[in-house]
């Protein structure tokens, strides 16, 4: 049998390299033991980068927020949407602030108001929970980015180093994707004497996986399908499957449609990140 080409998947680098390499190393391994193909995990340096990388064919099948995926899909109209995290279909964002900002868990969305004058950070600038959503419910509460502290937000690059910012007091608030602060609470990075959550946004759709529209054509006829029916299929109960589950914060993949980001779509033209 001829030697099938290696299938590159990666995602953005929303947390830290040591946990994206641990977790997506594992999906590299069940994906290629689920369809005897080789598969190999390419790093990124940062959101830019992995939209980058799929809209020249560097790379096959990626795990794109929200934001980056309509970037992605609309420089690739032929790439399939094949699936989200069962908590992506109303997913949330947290603002957290340190724990001596003498800032107060908000009751309504206009209580946002506080944290204008403030140091205030988001996660990376092309994030759909660390920086465009939390920015379009800021705009809905009256507070520009340009009323923070210094004129501007800053922009972290990723949700843990929001997490350690606001805690270390750098800055005095953040915004963080709800799944990553609730593990950082578990596994002790977040300590709740320091920092805190103080409001959560409405839900609304984030992350999914994409493939490239001519998968079929290299792997053969129905490939995108097993692929997408892979993913579909990873249960806790299933020791390797649990490990990468638990690791995404999920409890299992479901079909997601284009048609469902079409919000974040607009959100992101409102703002200027999709021209």
């Amino acid at each position: 049998a001829k030697q099938l080409p290696v299938l590159r998947i990666s995602a953005i680098p929303d947390q830290n390299p040591e946990k994206l390499n641990r977790l997506y190393g594992l999906v590299a391994r069940e994906l290629s033991r689920q369809l005897s193909v080789p598969v190999k995990y390419v790093p990124m340096t940062d959101y830019a980068a992995a939209v980058t990388a799929f809209r020249t064919g560097d790379l096959d099948v990626v795990w794109f927020g929200g934001l980056t995926g309509v970037q992605a899909r609309l420089q690739k109209p032929n790439a399939r949407v094949l699936a989200q995290r069962d908590i992506d279909v109303s997913f949330r964002s947290i603002v957290i602030a340190n724990g001596r900002s003498g800032l107060q868990p908000v009751r309504t969305i206009t209580g946002l108001r506080e944290l204008k004058g403030r140091r205030f950070t988001f996660g990376s600038e092309n994030s759909t929970s660390g920086r465009l959503m939390p920015q379009y419910f800021l705009a809905q509460a009256g507070v520009k980015p340009s009323q923070f502290a210094g004129g501007a937000p800053g922009f972290s690059g990723s949700h843990d180093a929001t997490i350690a910012l606001v805690q270390s007091g750098a800055y005095e608030a953040g915004a963080v994707n709800e799944q990553v602060w609730r593990s950082s609470l578990h596994n002790g990075k977040a300590n709740r004497s320091k920092v805190m959550a103080i409001w959560k946004t409405p839900g609304y759709p984030d992350y999914h996986w994409i493939a490239q529209g001519n998968l079929d054509a290299r792997y053969g006829k129905g490939f995108t399908a097993k692929l997408q029916k892979a993913i579909l299929s990873w249960r806790p109960s299933d020791p390797e499957q649990k490990v990468i589950l638990d690791l995404f914060g999920a409890q299992q993949f479901i079909k997601a449609t284009p048609g469902e980001y079409k919000r974040i779509e607009q959100v992101g033209r409102e703002i200027g990140k999709i021209r």
